[in-house]
């Protein structure tokens, strides 16, 4: 079921932490033990799918995680984008499997520091993820001190944020940049306007080869002709994504056809 519905492989390796995952999900639903609880899943009932669905997926982030991926999208990426959407002042991004939303606001954080809105950018952000408590999460924009404390320098979190008791709640415009929505990566991706940009680090991973080479084929159709491809550390695209270049020095970055000119930010 979760690799036919989410595309997430479950071996027999993992069956210690299936069980752990299903805990919380046998609690609230009333199941006494797991026979039980799979009973019930072949049955079809929808709301028990989507709690085992999001039980199942992996919802771990931070701010600036892998921070040399912020790094190259800062110094490679956005630079040449600015270069070559001169004339329209847009740029679409879009953060799939976006967890509870932090990636998605390093991102606003980056573009927020070149004052692109205030010379007349339009910036399309875009956050989704499988898992709708993680889309509310981020939604709501509030994260524990722990959370910010990962990844965060001091200066960010003055300045990015507000705090709440013993949270804290991104500030209203960078909240503004980011648009949520809950989405499966198996789903259609006609909803997505063509992008610049696309965030997909740390869940290719999760899937099998069909998957994953389904999930590259339909990011590069919607990617812009220039556009750049970012996945995890542990990733690669390289004899997966037909057309994907990688970078040099740039782990986990593709651009789906080498740009003329890369333009890294001085300094």
């Amino acid at each position: 079921m979760m690799q036919r519905r989410a595309g997430i492989v479950l071996t027999e390796k993992k069956s210690h932490l299936v069980e752990n995952r299903l805990g919380p999900v046998m609690r609230r639903f009333g199941f006494k033990d797991t026979a039980s609880l799979l009973a019930e899943l072949r049955h079809g009932h929808e709301a028990l799918v989507q709690a085992v669905i999001e039980a199942m997926t992996t919802n771990d982030s931070a701010f600036f995680r892998d921070r040399k991926t912020f790094d190259e999208f800062r110094d490679i990426v956005l630079p040449s984008l600015l270069v070559a959407r001169a004339s329209t002042k847009r740029l679409s991004i879009w953060c799939a499997a976006c967890a509870a939303g932090q990636e998605a606001y390093s991102l606003a954080m980056l573009l927020d520091d070149r004052k692109l809105l205030a010379e007349g950018w339009t910036i399309d952000l875009y956050a989704t993820d499988i898992n709708g408590q993680m889309i509310a999460r981020g939604e709501e924009g509030l994260y524990s001190q722990f959370e910010v404390q990962r990844g965060l320098p001091i200066r960010r979190l003055l300045t990015c944020f507000t705090q709440e008791g013993n949270s804290w709640r991104i500030t209203p415009h960078l909240r503004r940049m980011v648009t949520f929505r809950k989405f499966n990566l198996l789903d259609s991706f006609g909803w997505l306007p063509d992008l610049d940009v696309v965030f997909c680090r740390n869940v290719l991973m999760y899937f099998d080869q069909k998957t994953r080479l389904s999930v590259i084929d339909r990011i590069a159709d919607i990617l812009a002709p220039d556009g750049a491809l970012l996945v995890g550390p542990a990733e690669s695209v390289a004899g997966v994504g037909v057309g994907f270049t990688p970078v040099e020095n740039a782990p986990g970055l593709f651009y789906k056809a080498r740009p003329v000119q890369l333009l890294r930010r001085a300094g």
